[in-house]
């Protein structure tokens, strides 16, 4: 497995995200009005971001953004459905996590949803708790967010 760091203009990124949304889509498009998201996840805001390949082949990925000078947020990960079960989600958000450390936040947050099991216990294991909604996601009741101190550079890797 190779993860290549990158950004939000990665073919295979923006690849990788697309077949995200389509699994968002399927998995909780009929419980969860999706469309209100698209604005928080555009992808020409990336600047870190991580395609993992395995024989060349872009298997998954996932990204970091600024939310405040302290607090990144994660972004866009993804494994593709073959490949899940195998630890590579984990190392992509440690992966990530390591990164955000490196450019000097101190905290990292995301959003997600409960109905996302594998992905709540995937920050779970990666030492995310939950916390009350952040900022665009305070009146969306159908998201969970989670929260991370990242202070001490490279912990937690599975």
């Amino acid at each position: 497995m190779d993860f290549n760091r990158t950004d939000g203009k990665n073919k295979d990124f923006i690849e990788n995200c697309r077949l995200l949304d389509l699994e968002l889509d399927r998995r909780v498009g009929k419980k969860i009005k999706r469309e209100k998201y698209k604005q928080f996840n555009r992808l020409d805001e990336i600047q870190h971001a991580i395609v993992v390949y395995e024989d060349d082949k872009a298997v998954g990925g996932g990204a970091i953004r600024e939310y405040n000078d302290v607090t990144a947020e994660l972004k866009r990960v993804f494994v593709h459905t073959e490949y899940q079960g195998r630890g590579i989600g984990s190392k992509l958000v440690f992966l990530l996590t390591e990164w955000a450390a490196e450019l000097g936040y101190k905290r990292m947050i995301l959003e997600t949803g409960e109905l996302l099991a594998e992905s709540c216990a995937v920050y779970k294991k990666s030492g995310f708790k939950v916390i009350p909604n952040y900022g665009p996601y305070v009146n969306m009741p159908e998201s969970l967010c989670m929260a991370k101190d990242i202070t001490i550079y490279g912990s937690g890797m599975p």
